[in-house]
């Protein structure tokens, strides 16, 4: 694997990550209505559902992909019932009576499969890939080696990516100090929620 194909890689999906998406408006209102302290599962499952489909597309698995349609769209389902039900949460939530209450925290368990259920739900993910990769690199002689190393690039770029959403949310929440402000937020985020899971069941 070359430098320079590693870098049109990472730049490629630096912007396509950077655009707003169903994950990222789920993470972004999660935020918005609760704070950061307990994202970090969720952003991990992310990161783990991006990983299993740039190794599908590698392995040029799209076609074993396809034989098990059903169960992606039963994942798919599953990630938007549960981003609908997050999303009547936060719209009937009352505000917190005090500022300096910390953020509900949430099973890192239900956070993280939350995460997951999103990403794998949306095989639009591996058809990026599918469509990127052949493009730069000889996918027939990537090596273990070539595999890690997209991975690792992977990674990278989507850590910083999604941090940053985190930490513009995070600002942007500390700036809702009334609970007037706050309900508003939090009906903001419900519909961002349910907005992201109307996205996810359209496709």
């Amino acid at each position: 694997m070359t430098l320079t194909s590693l870098l049109v890689f990472a730049a490629a999906l630096f912007v396509a990550a950077g655009s707003p998406g169903p994950s990222i408006a789920a993470l972004v209102a999660r935020v918005l209505s609760k704070g950061y302290r307990d994202v970090l599962p969720f952003l991990t499952a992310m990161w783990i559902g991006e990983a299993v489909w740039l190794s599908f597309a590698v392995a040029g698995l799209a076609a074993i992909a396809e034989s098990f349609h059903l169960v992606f769209v039963a994942i798919k389902w599953l990630g938007v019932i549960y981003l609908l039900y997050l999303a009547w949460k936060m719209w009937v939530a009352e505000p917190a009576g005090s500022d300096k209450e910390l953020p509900e925290s949430r099973s890192a368990l239900k956070m993280f499969l939350t995460g997951l259920t999103l990403t794998l739900g949306n095989p639009k993910i591996m058809m990026f890939y599918v469509a990127l990769l052949p493009s730069i690199i000889d996918l027939g002689g990537v090596t273990l080696a070539g595999w890690l190393e997209l991975i690792a690039a992977m990674f990278v770029v989507l850590v910083v990516v999604d941090l940053a959403w985190v930490l513009l949310a995070a600002k942007a929440r500390q700036f809702l100090k009334s609970p007037r402000a706050v309900k508003i937020a939090n009906r903001i985020s419900a519909g961002t929620m349910a907005g992201a899971a109307a996205a996810i069941a359209t496709r």
